[in-house]
């Protein structure tokens, strides 16, 4: 089986690729905009037909877009997280159009979430924020495609190689050079709100089974753990874990941000009713695997 994975080189990209390596008879094919990338794709900026005659010489059976912008300016976050999915399908429209797309969406699309009210797919998207609303688009692009397609929304991923630009890898990198200074204080944002978070592993794990089910999927899934943790318990168990001895201080005032989104959860009975996926890891797990690859990469350059 061929499977072509965009984005590979990313956070979840990374994880995903390692897991599908592990597919008896799989051939991994990577594409994106690194020289070292077997195909050279830039979803940002392709044009569609170019994007065709790329995939035509890939000839995919499977193709995984784990490629996406989580920070930057309104138009990057557009070109990457929209556009970037539009040009890909009508790219495979032409190209492959036999191919399973297994798309990477985000919980962020849904926005506010109600407290103690999981949400479903059909609960409708109402994101609150540049990143939700592009991501949204990417989402809706997909699956209005008409091709064998299915978009995982993910949760708030935990685990190795989390990027700066989210709190799980900006906090084990505050940790990790903060030491065991006793005077050491952090000072951190409102933590009060509740997410759903999710092994990163779960995540590859999750895509894996989306490439190999046969039949039509579902047009979304939820991809999370399936409980709201508060953001304070992420935390302090990072700090726990490196041996913390200073102090966090938090800003109880909180952010705009965080107020208008202060309860997330993803109803992930679809995802183990269409591909018999449920979390095999909890965020202990999570917390354990991010903390001790935080320590094996030494001190941030």
């Amino acid at each position: 089986m061929r499977i072509l994975v965009l984005g590979g080189t990313g956070y979840l990209g990374r994880h995903v690729a390692e897991r599908l390596r592990a597919l008896p008879g799989a051939q991994i094919l990577a594409a994106g905009r690194s020289r070292r990338a077997e195909f050279r794709i830039d979803l940002a900026t392709d044009r569609p037909e170019r994007l065709a005659k790329t995939l035509a010489a890939a000839a995919p059976d499977a193709v995984v877009n784990c490629a996406g912008a989580i920070g930057g300016d309104p138009v990057t976050l557009a070109e990457v997280n929209t556009r970037g999915p539009a040009a890909l399908c009508a790219a495979l429209r032409e190209a492959a159009p036999t191919a399973r797309l297994v798309h990477l969406g985000s919980a962020a699309e849904y926005g506010i979430g109600i407290p103690d009210v999981p949400v479903t797919e059909s609960t409708p998207a109402c994101p609150v924020t540049p990143y939700g609303a592009t991501k949204l688009a990417g989402t809706l692009a997909v699956a209005s495609a008409a091709l064998d397609a299915v978009v995982l929304r993910v949760g708030n991923p935990v685990g190795p190689g989390a990027p700066l630009a989210g709190l799980p890898g900006r906090m084990a990198d505050l940790l990790r050079s903060a030491g065991r200074d006793p005077e050491a204080v952090l000072r951190l944002g409102d933590l009060s709100a509740y997410r759903d978070f999710v092994d990163v592993r779960d995540v590859a794990g999750a895509v894996t089974v989306a490439v190999t089910t046969s039949g039509r999927l579902p047009p979304v899934l939820n991809i999370g753990g399936g409980t709201a943790v508060p953001v304070r318990q992420l935390v302090h168990g990072l700090a726990q874990r490196s041996g913390f001895r200073g102090r966090l201080q938090e800003n109880t005032g909180g952010s705009a941000r965080s107020a208008r989104v202060s309860w997330q959860c993803s109803d992930i009975t679809a995802a183990d009713r269409a591909l018999g996926w449920r979390p095999a890891h909890d965020l202990d797990d999570a917390l354990d695997a991010l903390w001790a690859a935080t320590e094996e990469s030494g001190p941030r350059p």
